[in-house]
């Protein structure tokens, strides 16, 4: 009574097996790392159905590392040193520190523009003016001065391009002709009225 299957993977010829789960991982920076760790941390947490709580040991072990990472952008941490509680708590003091200073960014960017703009207005000189009006011309998102180029892309068969080519040659040789034409100044007849 032994009906048992066996499926087996098929593993092509030639193919060097990784001699542990390390070496066959793409390389990550240390973000990229945080974030798949803390991905799979709370997919098993979530399946388990069990809260991630970290310990104020966790909590403060989160804090250390994080100001090592600040300390030392190069630092490479090995995050599988520590407790996923640790991880998770690392994993979301990161997200909020990215999104505080993505906003304190654009605060900082208006600032800036209002600023331009309130010296634009209020500038004695036209010399003054010029140059806070060129500068918030120059603030990205304003963009003012920026040449931008169009590109169209047509989809012509070879048939059609050369007939289109030969057309735009032939106009260009009637001017060059209508250009050069040479006009005999003795022939010319003023009136000295």
């Amino acid at each position: 009574m032994d009906n048992q299957t066996v499926v087996a993977p098929h593993i092509e010829d030639n193919v060097p097996i990784p001699e542990n789960a390390k070496k066959a991982l793409p390389d990550l920076s240390p973000q990229e790392e945080l974030e798949a760790r803390t991905n799979t941390i709370k997919m098993l947490a979530d399946i388990q159905d069990e809260a991630i709580e970290p310990s104020k040991e966790n909590m403060k072990e989160a804090e250390v590392l994080a100001e090592e990472m600040m300390a030392n952008p190069e630092l490479k941490p090995d995050f599988g040193n520590y407790p996923n509680e640790t991880i998770a708590f690392l994993a979301g003091m990161v997200a909020q520190t990215s999104h505080m200073v993505a906003k304190d960014l654009a605060d900082i960017k208006l600032t800036v523009l209002n600023g331009l703009l309130q010296e634009a207005y209020s500038a004695k000189s036209s010399r003054e003016r010029i140059t806070a009006l060129k500068a918030v011309g120059e603030i990205d998102g304003v963009d003012a001065f920026k040449k931008k180029t169009e590109i169209t892309h047509i989809n012509q068969s070879g048939e059609e391009l050369e007939k289109e080519l030969m057309k735009t040659i032939n106009e260009l040789k009637g001017k060059v002709v209508r250009t050069t034409e040479i006009i005999d100044v003795e022939d010319v007849e003023v009136d000295d009225d």
